[in-house]
């Protein structure tokens, strides 16, 4: 049977307290609904996935909720427990701009090697086109009985209508040695031009 407390401890609220930037009520509250999704009290790649769909209906959500899986999975366990989860949604939903682009530079270095390299940024672009319908436009068939996808109410700008676009678009403003890749000085700077870099993290404004 699953071990987990229906409440937070009282020593366990005070140091979620202190982690995060939500209050007491608002913790026993995210922790309440947390152990109603998965009562195991962890959170597992596919349970994530789900969430996400809830959000997302018309679009796949799939890749981009793994690449945020893999951030919130602070300890590489595989697995999110309450901890990691909240911690990750204070941040994104409530934290200072330099927390949320820490945060991002995370989910964009795939590898974590400390730079973000033209083919990772165009996998996290290529995830967040295909979860928000932006792609279903551009690969609709157009036959006369196809329906009109989701993507196509969406109009993109000529320079941003394919995520290579959109990528090619970033690195030019934001590569500044031109060397292929965006070390964190060069990713927060570029970031802080260009809100929409960091807009992907705010999706759980919605959860929250």
């Amino acid at each position: 049977m699953g071990n987990k407390q229906s409440k937070l401890s009282q020593q366990e609220l005070a140091e979620l307290q202190k982690a995060t930037h939500f209050d007491k009520k608002e913790l026993q509250q995210w922790y309440k609904g947390f152990l109603k999704d998965c009562p195991s009290g962890m959170l597992t790649k596919e349970e994530f996935q789900k969430i996400y769909k809830q959000f997302f209906p018309f679009g796949d959500p799939s890749s981009f909720a793994d690449y945020v899986f893999n951030v919130f999975d602070a300890d590489k366990s595989g697995t999110i427990d309450f901890k990691e989860f909240i911690c990750a949604l204070s941040v994104t939903s409530r934290g200072k701009m330099e927390d949320k682009l820490d945060w991002a530079f995370q989910l964009y270095d795939i590898d974590g090697d400390g730079k973000i390299s033209y083919d990772e940024m165009l996998a996290i672009v290529e995830a967040i086109y295909k979860m928000v319908g932006y792609l279903n436009a551009v690969e609709g068939d157009g036959g006369a009985d196809s329906s009109p996808k989701v993507g196509s109410m969406v109009k993109l700008p000529e320079d941003e209508d394919t995520p290579e676009k959109r990528v090619k678009k970033i690195f030019r403003m934001m590569d500044k040695d031109e060397n292929g890749s965006l070390d964190m000085a060069e990713f927060k700077e570029g970031s802080k031009r260009d809100e929409t870099i960091v807009s992907a993290l705010s999706l759980y404004d919605g959860l929250v």
